[in-house]
């Protein structure tokens, strides 16, 4: 009994946060962050033509660097604590000023890559076109690593830059100007997809740790305006809970077909003197496989189809084996 008291002891005072949070201090300096006028929105332009240079270029230290410089999280980590706190002020600012920085950065990031010459897709923006599970985890633990820091008594200055590095809000909406730019609309899509994933992930995360040291609520001298801001508060959080919920389950099933594909592909296809390309289609949920070289016999194509439909998470997903001069072809019938 006093090991098992003593251990849970130390674990309180190793993970215990509450004694050491000034949550006054917090809600200001939150409060602040908002704030979007003056140096706040020229830093932001300079933040966008610095990333979006840094993606055309393909380079990731000075995408990093923009990250780094860029004022977004102020809006999103005030749309989490507004919501927390019932605090109608706050979370107006907060949707205003962060669709304002998001306006600015489109605009900005559009006009470069209109101007520019290099419109190719590089590394770098071709990876902010997509989200993943994992940009999902890392939004949830930044914006947790984010809130704690900014509640501690005198701020942690690193690890806030670490989570504006981690979570790479302004990367995506510099690839959805070039979207807009280049014509590219999937492109575009998917890196206003990606920049959604991040700022929900990361105001929910404030939300729930705000509420778990239970900073103090806004205090109304009217009570029929609290029960309505209240009302207000709790349908924007359920309006936020809601769609992060069924982002995290969409791109769980995306990326569970991805593994289970290049599992399959890796472990199941593979023939003496033939060598076989893959390429799957996240849209259709089609798998082409190209065979060159030997000719495979019809039995082992049939028992690798075989194997294939027997896959739990490849459930309602389709294949088909190309060689020799089949190749395979499009829903139009193209090749």
């Amino acid at each position: 009994t006093g090991i098992w008291e003593n251990t849970m002891a130390f674990l309180n005072d190793l993970l215990d946060i509450r004694a050491d949070s000034d949550r006054d201090e917090t809600i200001e300096a939150v409060r602040k962050d908002i704030s979007f006028q003056g140096h706040n929105a020229w830093i932001l332009i300079f933040s966008v033509f610095v990333a979006s240079v840094g993606l055309n270029a393909d380079s990731t230290a000075v995408v990093i660097g923009a990250m780094l410089i860029s004022p977004l999280l102020g809006p999103i980590v005030g749309m989490g604590l507004g919501t927390a706190i019932n605090d109608a002020t706050m979370l107006r600012r907060s949707l205003t000023n962060l669709g304002v920085m998001v306006g600015l950065s489109l605009l900005t990031a559009t006009l470069y890559f209109f101007i520019s010459p290099f419109k190719e897709p590089t590394g770098e923006l071709l990876a902010r076109t997509f989200p993943t599970t994992f940009d999902v985890l890392i939004a949830i633990f930044g914006g947790l690593a984010l809130i704690v820091a900014k509640a501690k008594k005198g701020t942690i200055s690193n690890a806030i830059a670490g989570v504006a590095i981690a979570t790479a809000l302004m990367p995506p909406l510099c690839t959805a100007g070039w979207g807009i730019a280049t014509g590219q609309w999937a492109y575009f899509g998917g890196a206003v997809y990606l920049f959604c994933i991040n700022a929900v992930f990361i105001a929910l995360s404030t939300f729930v740790v705000c509420k778990l040291l239970k900073f103090p609520m806004v205090k109304y001298a009217n009570q029929a305006k609290r029960k309505r801001v209240s009302r207000w508060a709790t349908a924007i959080g359920t309006l936020v809970l809601l769609p992060s919920i069924f982002f995290f389950w969409q791109l769980y099933s995306i990326q569970a077909k991805q593994i289970a594909v290049d599992t399959y592909f890796k472990n199941k296809i593979g023939y003496l003197g033939m060598r076989p390309t893959m390429e799957w289609d996240k849209e259709t949920n089609k798998l082409d496989i190209v065979m060159f070289g030997e000719i495979v016999p019809q039995p082992t194509i049939e028992d690798w189809e075989s194997k294939f439909y027997k896959i739990q998470d490849l459930e309602g997903c389709t294949v088909e084996f190309c060689q020799g001069s089949k190749m395979p072809t499009d829903t139009n019938g193209n090749v």
